[in-house]
């Protein structure tokens, strides 16, 4: 009677891995898409004037990033935990019989875990560091619109003084 009991344990955490990593799929596709259209709206925008910029886009990009980045960081876990079970359970008493098996499906789990915990990791870098290059370019962007409308007005007064300079020259 435990062996059926154990059996059906085991199907139920190959079923919720399954879920856990359909799941994933899905919003690692939704989280890649993200980032994509994050580093390509901003890139579009390269040749707008500082005021003509949407700050709001950014910023509620910004924060879905952050909220679909705490999505995927608790599915991992729960997926982590699965996989832990999964574990437990081919080093129970009376699944010698079944081990090379489970060893091999549970091996299967941790690989797609593990798949998706670096296609996490690398698209979320990504993001930040064309976030970060962005941010960087924005700034300096911005110092040089600052430096030439300082130096339009410095070479007016410069001129005008000049001028005026030349005037009582004469």
């Amino acid at each position: 009677m435990a062996g059926i009991g154990s059996s059906n344990y085991w199907e139920d955490l190959r079923k919720q891995a399954r879920q856990l990593e359909n799941e994933l799929d899905l919003k690692l596709v939704s989280f890649s898409k993200l980032c994509t259209s994050y580093s390509s709206s901003r890139d579009g925008r390269r040749g707008d004037t500082l005021d003509t910029t949407p700050l709001l886009n950014n910023s509620t990009q910004d924060r879905m990033f952050d909220t679909m980045s705490v999505e995927i960081e608790q599915l991992l876990a729960k997926l982590t935990g699965v996989n832990d079970k999964m574990a437990e359970y081919t080093n129970t008493p009376g699944t010698a019989s079944l081990n090379a098996a489970l060893m091999h499906t549970l091996q299967r789990h941790r690989d797609i875990l593990q798949d998706y915990t670096h296609e996490f990791h690398k698209t979320k870098g990504n993001f930040l560091a064309i976030r970060e290059r962005e941010d960087l370019l924005g700034s300096v962007r911005k110092d040089i619109e600052t430096y030439k409308t300082g130096s339009g007005v410095n070479n007016r007064r410069t001129e005008l003084f000049l001028k005026e300079h030349e005037h009582l020259r004469k």
